[in-house]
């Protein structure tokens, strides 16, 4: 009788785990219904909300997971997963509405794991940049022989080329010593790009993001800037060169733990390519300008990889659920990578906030800033560090870090304000009068409200 029932219960656990992740493809009113539904199911612990809107008026929504959602807590990093660019490589999508039916029901059941990076980390989930691309690629579906139907948005413009160009910029700075981040934009920018690119741009200069990833479909591999070749063009292309970042080993970290952590992606041979470790940068793949990772690099503090998740872009549904368990713990040990390298807050003398305070580190040609909340977040990979935070009106501070392999240092700066130095002075002569002087030019719940109240709305 207890074998029975065991049996039993068994099956009804089965039953309502396949009652609680549905492996089917998600127009937009689905998406929508979806991510309420997750949020319904998480109200404590999640929030939506639009960066702005599609040419064809479709809200851009993002999921975000916070013990305490739409507040940036200070020394708590933020990161996001961006996926749908390309309006037919639709995998992404329902990964990462998966994920977020996942992060929700474990968090609900008491996961370790998932409790720890909820409670320790901001996540923001786009699960579609480009809807309307998605609706046109939808129609047709998984049979489609249109290979590039529903790529470009509704003007016909790949989000993917469309962001400002900082690698020419930062190619001529490197060479004659300009700056080495945050790039500057045209001053027309905003009417350079489509609708869903400047809605982006605006939402990662609105929050101070630490690490990335862009979720894609047509290959099999984690690619990592920079996606721009530094070789010169021959007849209208730029060659295939490898063109690292200054966190070229950083990054080449980055993407194997994806890699290694997905079901397949580190064999590397996977449709019809081979990749060493399930990994590439860009550039030496294909060169790409106006890309969003590079964008990422060059203008914010965000680290962020191309995650090349099916050969197939269209995926046929029953295909979905042996996708999504190849990558879900991928998935999971990527958010897990914001909590590296060193953090801290930099201060004035009378421990106010300093935002916009520069982090270098010597032999990395590659500075971060602090957030408006004077904290700052710096990946780095183990191993021994220079570190000097500086701002205007500031002495600067350098101390020496040593950086394991676990939880993030942390390291705080307290910077004094500069004394002015004495005008220097020099003689001239002056016939008949002597001479003169002339100057020469996640807390437990009970705390909740407590913490809440300590911090401003972002």
């Amino acid at each position: 009788m207890s074998g029975l029932l065991s049996v039993f219960l068994h099956l009804l656990l089965l039953f309502k785990l396949a009652a609680l992740v549905t492996f089917r493809h998600h127009h937009y009113d689905d998406l929508m219904r979806m991510l309420y539904k997750v949020h319904n199911e998480c109200p404590y612990i999640t929030r939506i909300y639009s960066i702005g809107r599609s040419v064809k008026g479709r809200h851009l929504y993002v999921l975000e997971f916070s013990d305490y959602p739409g507040i940036h807590e200070p020394l708590e990093p933020e990161v996001k997963y961006v996926g749908n660019m390309h309006g037919n490589e639709v995998l992404g999508r329902e990964l990462l509405l998966q994920l977020s039916e996942f992060l929700c029901e474990e968090f609900r059941n008491g996961n370790q794991r998932i409790t720890r990076l909820i409670e320790g980390t901001r996540i923001h989930i786009l699960p579609s940049m480009n809807p309307d691309g998605y609706e046109v690629a939808a129609v047709q579906g998984p049979d489609s022989s249109g290979y590039l139907l529903g790529r470009n948005n509704a003007n016909g413009v790949d989000l993917n080329r469309n962001f400002p160009d900082l690698n020419t910029y930062f190619y001529y700075d490197e060479k004659n010593g300009g700056p080495n981040h945050h790039l500057p934009l045209p001053d027309n920018w905003k009417s350079q790009v489509e609708p869903e690119t400047r809605a982006v741009i605006q939402w990662i200069r609105s929050f101070n993001f630490v690490l990335s990833a862009n979720l894609h479909g047509g290959a099999v591999v984690a690619n990592y800037p920079y996606d721009k070749s530094l070789e010169h063009r021959v007849q209208g292309f730029r060659r295939t060169a490898n063109t690292p970042t200054p966190d070229d080993k950083l990054f080449q970290k980055l993407a194997k733990v994806y890699s290694y952590a997905h079901g397949w992606m580190y064999q590397g041979w996977n449709c019809g390519d081979y990749f060493p470790d399930g990994i590439t940068n860009g550039a030496s793949w294909y060169s790409l300008s106006k890309g969003m990772q590079d964008f990422n690099y060059l203008h914010t503090n965000c680290f962020e990889i191309t995650l090349e998740l099916s050969c197939n872009k269209f995926p046929r549904q029953e295909e979905l659920q042996r996708e999504w368990l190849g990558n879900r713990e991928a998935l999971i040990q990527f958010l897990e990578q914001v909590h590296q390298g060193i953090k801290g807050m930099v201060l004035d003398e009378n421990y106010n906030n300093l935002a916009g305070a520069v982090i270098s580190i010597s032999g990395i040609n590659h500075d971060v800033t602090s957030g408006d909340h004077g904290d700052y977040f710096r990946l780095l990979l183990p191993g021994t560090y220079t570190v000097t935070a500086s701002a205007p009106g500031f002495d600067p501070e350098t101390v020496s870090v040593t950086v394991g392999p676990a939880e993030p240092k942390l390291v705080d700066f307290h910077l004094k304000r500069s004394v002015p130095q004495a005008t220097p002075t020099r003689r001239v002569p002056n016939k008949g009068h002597g001479g003169r002087v002339f100057p020469k030019k996640v807390q437990p719940p009970a705390t909740r409200k407590t913490k809440v109240e300590k911090k401003q709305p972002q």
